[in-house]
């Protein structure tokens, strides 16, 4: 398992998760350090994982990609011309650790589709007015959703390369998810909203304490938030109601979160670990089946000593 993160100071940094002991008695991980260099010419905004290979996008216009590997860089775009806030990569679900698509967004305003094998630009598509705040795939690879600046809800047709609806929200989302074919989920300030993919219709509403600033999507409806207050909340999005809490989650405010998700070849132990960035720079690893205890303890964590403000996770 492999953790990727972004810093405020240009730098990229890689981590190796692997089991030391796994019993029913006693769980252990080691996160280790296996790679870390400036990568971009300003603060990186955006990360993302694909197998093998691993993107961010900075503030510098510039996306960069890696082999995970060899930790080494192996390629620049520079197909943008605003700060890159967005990417995700589009896997066969036959086929997780080949990547097909790379999809990116940015401040111009723009999403760009890459062909992954090699990495070729393809198409430019402009989406928004005032530029892309975030971006999320469908699980099908062939449309996406955006939210802005200009405070619109946008989709995407990514096989036909254009905007094909766009709506005026009530309030600026900064954060849009998918989490399943059926449901997507946006984020406003505190609150975050479960919306019906057909029709876009708000199913639940769910109010956190302060700010959110990443989501992630875990299995049987279960979306994790983390933000301001400092925690981790595991909401149940079929009730809208606050499944658990790992209160206390970090010192500072969460940045970013990463689930593991399972794979025909991973260790069903991997579906259970979520990743947590702060940003004083602290990364955790938790195992959610201990979450119900008094005083949840990490598994496993590392200080990079930098402020975080991304984290994506893979399980190949």
């Amino acid at each position: 398992m492999t953790l990727v993160a972004g810093s405020y100071e240009k730098y990229i940094w890689g981590f190796s998760v692997k089991n030391l002991t796994s019993s029913a008695a006693s769980k252990t991980l080691s996160l280790n350090q296996v790679f870390s260099y400036s990568s971009h010419g300003g603060p990186i905004k955006s990360v993302a994982t694909a197998g093998p290979i691993a993107a961010s996008g900075g503030a510098d216009d510039t996306i960069k990609i890696y082999d995970l590997a060899s930790h080494s860089e192996i390629g620049s775009l520079i197909d943008h011309s605003g700060a890159v806030t967005a990417l995700a990569f589009y896997t066969c679900p036959l086929a997780p650790s080949l990547p097909r698509n790379l999809i990116s967004a940015a401040e111009d305003g723009n999403v760009c589709i890459f062909d992954a094998d090699p990495i070729v630009h393809l198409k430019t598509i402009p989406v928004h007015r005032r530029g892309v705040s975030d971006l999320a795939l469908h699980p099908s690879g062939r449309l996406a959703l955006t939210v802005g600046r200009d405070s619109c809800l946008a989709m995407v047709n990514l096989v036909r390369g254009r905007r094909s609806f766009s709506c005026h929200l009530d309030r600026e989302a900064t954060i849009v998810r998918y989490g399943s074919e059926e449901r997507f989920y946006m984020v406003a300030e505190e609150r975050i909203s479960a919306h019906d993919a057909k029709d876009a219709k708000i199913v639940h509403e769910m109010s956190c304490q302060k700010r959110v600033l990443c989501i992630a999507t875990g299995e049987s409806g279960i979306l994790f938030a983390g933000g301001e207050d400092k925690n981790v909340v595991a909401w149940d999005t079929l009730s809208g109601k606050v499944a658990y809490c790992i209160d206390g989650a970090h010192s500072t405010r969460v940045k970013g979160l990463a689930i593991f998700k399972r794979t025909n070849s991973g260790s069903s132990e991997e579906s259970f670990y979520l990743a947590s960035a702060s940003s004083d720079g602290v990364i955790r690893v938790w195992d959610l089946r201990m979450i119900s205890k008094e005083k949840p303890t990490p598994l496993a964590e590392s200080n990079t000593k930098s402020r975080l403000t991304c984290l994506t996770g893979s399980s190949i």
